[in-house]
């Protein structure tokens, strides 16, 4: 039985493997300032051949890099810099999700259109007193005031 077991360790199939596990699915947002067509295919080339990536969209017009895959965020803003342009992070939500898109430090005038910076101060709390009082008499609440 012994000399079973022991052969038995080199057939069985292990669920981990030997590397490490496979990094999660993920989408990277970066701001890359990108005057002609040369300049973005420099950044598409560069992120193109990375291990993991499946998907680069490039928006000149936003000065915004998408690029999607099993990539880590850090090693593809690496990558974009070593092209020798300013990269940084998306640092814009859509205004629709903002409540208070014209707080201070949230608008931004270098913003694309519909776009505002992401700031604490322009989201509001989700149990604010605002957000309840206004769900008292939404449509979408079922128990709401039925006298309007």
């Amino acid at each position: 039985m012994g000399a079973l077991d022991y052969l038995s360790n080199f057939c069985t199939v292990r669920s981990t493997s030997i590397r490490g596990r496979r990094k999660p699915m993920q989408t990277v947002e970066i701001k890359v300032k990108m005057d002609c067509d040369g300049c973005e295919r420099r950044v598409k080339n560069s992120v193109k051949h990375m291990k993991g990536v499946k998907t680069v969209e490039v928006n000149r017009k936003q000065s915004r890099v998408i690029v999607s895959g099993y990539v880590e965020p850090n090693k593809v803003l690496k990558r974009v810099k070593s092209t020798g342009k300013r990269a940084e992070f998306w640092p814009y939500i859509p205004y629709n999700l903002v409540s208070y898109p014209y707080v201070n430090q949230a608008y931004d005038k270098r913003a694309p259109s519909g776009f505002v910076k992401n700031v604490v101060q322009a989201v509001s709390a989700p149990n604010s007193t605002d957000e309840k009082m206004t769900y008292l008499f939404s449509d979408d609440n079922p128990n709401a005031c039925a006298i309007m």
